[in-house]
């Protein structure tokens, strides 16, 4: 089956560089494109498009008024097309919040190499777009809604809670995150995500959350009520400090061709944390972490996994269960409580 893709965007470039990668890929092709809101609403109504590629600033009406619109009425899979800037990364994290399954950098025009990987990039996340869950959207959370937080820990965790996830990932790991108490044990997460994204989604998740949020830099102290995210680009994994857990953060080789890897940080919580450990693989494409998710219920811990009607894609919990590495099997919005109450036993 062709996967019939429309293109939104007010760059005729752009538009031309986006329909050329898509349609040299035999299973898609680009059956329009639009240059701003009002003319995509009338090609996707008429050619009814199983993905659209949609750029977050138009004139008219902007990409994320059209994304909620969208959304609300008429739900179908979208790629965002986002700068790589500050308000860009606020902008695209605000778009996945809306329903967007994901989001590619704007194309840089500066030679073959970096257009044939954006190629590649491109049509991953269309083929994998086109196949997504998407539903009806209500309200998103709103923009800013600090809660009322104690003063922070400086405890070292005693135990620790490692996240793995990919596409739809940014707003599972939100819930997840929202529904934790400030006393929480340590975390650690991988997000796949590029550079100079996740310094924007840790503060997103910081000003939502009751427990602290941070990027990761390298030899931070895990510390109770505390959770760190892998930089975009860099590896992040756990080793043992002085007084308790600490960050890694590393530029090593991709691993299952991502970094941050999922691999590299469920790894290095099975060695250094074992038995005191929880893992929580989330939505994604592919089988990052899946391995070393059961390496870490191998020594000892207790993991627990996305249900498919839940995910985005099931792609990554589906090869965490196939490995053996889940002890429960839970939709999304039920992982928290579960956490929870394992520690909980846990700690009698």
């Amino acid at each position: 089956m062709t996967i019939e893709v429309i293109v939104v965007d007010d760059s005729a470039l752009v538009r031309r560089v986006l329909t050329e990668l898509i349609n040299r890929t035999p299973d898609m092709r680009v059956v329009a494109t639009a240059s701003d809101p009002y003319e995509a609403r009338e090609l996707i109504r008429t050619l009814d498009p199983d993905v659209i590629t949609l750029d977050v600033e138009m004139p008219k009406m902007d990409g994320l008024a059209f994304l909620e619109r969208l959304m609300r009425l008429r739900p179908m899979p979208v790629v965002m097309v986002s700068t790589l800037t500050e308000r860009g990364a606020q902008t695209t994290l605000r778009a996945l919040e809306l329903g967007a399954v994901d989001f590619i950098a704007k194309p840089v025009l500066t030679g073959g190499h970096s257009l044939e990987e954006l190629a590649q990039e491109l049509t991953d996340k269309l083929r994998t777009a086109a196949r997504a869950r998407v539903g009806r959207h209500g309200a998103p959370p709103p923009l800013i809604a600090k809660p009322v937080k104690p003063e922070a820990s400086r405890l070292p965790t005693q135990r620790i809670i490692a996240i793995g996830s990919s596409t739809g990932g940014t707003e599972a790991v939100r819930e997840v995150l929202t529904a934790l108490p400030p006393d929480v044990p340590g975390i650690v997460i991988t997000q796949h995500m590029p550079p100079g994204f996740t310094a924007s989604f840790a503060q997103r998740l910081d000003g939502l959350c009751a427990i602290r949020v941070k990027e990761a830099t390298d030899g931070d102290p895990i510390l109770q009520g505390h959770a760190y995210i892998a930089p975009g680009g860099r590896h992040l994994a756990i080793a043992k400090g002085t007084n308790g857990f600490i960050t890694r953060v590393s530029d090593e080789a991709p691993v299952n061709l991502h970094r941050p890897s999922v691999e590299v940080l469920f790894r290095s919580v099975a060695k250094h944390a074992g038995a005191r450990a929880i893992g929580i693989m989330l939505t994604g494409m592919g089988a990052d972490g899946a391995k070393a998710m059961r390496e870490m219920r191998n020594a000892g811990s207790w993991n627990v996994v996305q249900d498919e009607a839940s995910c985005v894609v099931f792609g990554m919990p589906r090869a965490a269960i196939g490995e053996g590495a889940a002890d429960e099997v839970a939709p999304l919005s039920t992982i928290a409580g579960k956490v929870l109450s394992r520690l909980t036993q846990k700690a009698r």
